[in-house]
């Protein structure tokens, strides 16, 4: 049996409602066909809501990783700065590295973000084309602030290609308005949806230039996600039961309205704070990996007492009925990761604290 919607907090994939799986069972239509076209429409208006732009977004079955893929193959020839902080930071810059392109890795310790002066030593002392950068860190819980990155980059040339898959739908993203050249997101996240489509959008003069880059695969091209999303359309086979389902949930989402969202996912991750704070006056040495003020909305990494293993927090939250993660790599067993987004809610959240807490206790 399945189990109540409201306990599953795993980092993602995040919980999918009950009707949102049900619209996958929906009856096979061409992906050729005008019903498609309509049904990609819908899709698409909502995903332009909620990525807030007015360009093309890509509907892509592939994983976030995937995405990555894309925004490196059409970048500008040249070499890539790649600001890493995290697992997703370094798998965006190892893509960028296995396609082939000089890469210069700039690492700060996990949990950390770059400071501005740091990168832009980077950026005066080498020219680069394009500068990858992890929106929110899914393995830290780390959130970065886009605008001022974006800005410095653009500031000396530099094509910003930005990972927000723990951040679409659900922390304020102003594609448009701060000018972002690449941001890709997953479904499985903050979105709520079943794994197996990647989003993304590419700003005009990402395309240009795309258009002029050799080798940027078949599979994967943006040029060709491009004209076909101009078309209501994708170049290849679609999953069409995830179509479906995300059809379903951007009804949903347009329904909350997405500033409406973000405020619920900034409201469940100030009441983790709050919740910490109260652990730590009890005498539990519990903590944020990320500091104040660097703090996704969507995933709080917390470090455990040192008495504590990870496997066996999450295995004792468990047996109350609820899923939270790990932490990641080498902080797999002195960190938990809890995903506090998508649908859920800081009367959810709390009911899986208060049992986090119970445990602790023990």
């Amino acid at each position: 049996m399945s189990a109540a919607f409201g306990t599953f907090f795993l980092p993602g994939p995040t919980e999918v409602r009950p009707e949102v799986l049900e619209a996958m069972a929906r009856p096979m239509i061409g992906h050729r066909s005008a019903a498609f076209a309509d049904l990609y429409e819908r899709i698409d208006t909502g995903l332009r809501s909620v990525f807030r732009t007015a360009r093309p977004v890509y509907c892509v079955t592939s994983s976030a990783t995937g995405m990555m893929e894309m925004a490196i193959r059409g970048a500008p020839e040249g070499p890539i700065l790649s600001l890493v902080n995290g697992a997703f930071a370094e798998r965006f810059a190892r893509i960028a590295q296995r396609c082939g392109r000089r890469t210069r890795v700039v690492s700060v310790p996990w949990g950390e973000t770059h400071p501005l002066d740091l990168v832009e030593q980077h950026l005066a002392a080498e020219s680069f084309s394009a500068m990858t950068v992890v929106h929110s860190e899914t393995s830290t819980g780390a959130a970065c602030a886009l605008g001022p990155l974006t800005d410095l980059a653009h500031r000396y040339g530099v094509m910003i290609l930005v990972d927000s898959v723990t951040g679409v739908g659900a922390m304020p993203v102003e594609t448009d308005a701060l000018g972002l050249d690449f941001i890709l997101s997953g479904s499985q996240k903050a979105l709520a949806l079943p794994p197996g489509l990647g989003f993304g959008v590419a700003s005009e003069a990402y395309i240009l230039q795309a258009s002029a880059v050799p080798e940027r695969g078949r599979y994967l091209d943006p040029v060709e996600y491009e004209e076909a999303a101009l078309r209501a359309g994708t170049p290849t086979t679609p999953a069409l039961p995830l179509f479906y389902a995300a059809e379903a949930q951007m009804a949903r989402i347009a329904a909350e309205g997405i500033e409406q969202r973000w405020a619920r996912h900034a409201a469940m991750r100030r009441y983790t704070e709050q919740w910490v704070e109260a652990q730590r006056a009890r005498g539990v040495a519990i903590g944020f990996l990320a500091r104040p003020g660097e703090r996704s909305d969507t995933i709080s990494c917390l470090t455990l007492p040192t008495a504590r293993s990870a496997r066996e927090v999450v295995e004792g939250l468990a047996a109350q009925g609820f899923t939270i993660g790990r932490g990641y790599g080498a902080m797999q067993d002195s960190t938990i990761r809890i995903g506090h987004m998508g649908d859920h809610t800081v009367e959810g959240l709390s009911r899986c604290l208060e049992a986090l807490g119970a445990v602790l206790a023990q």
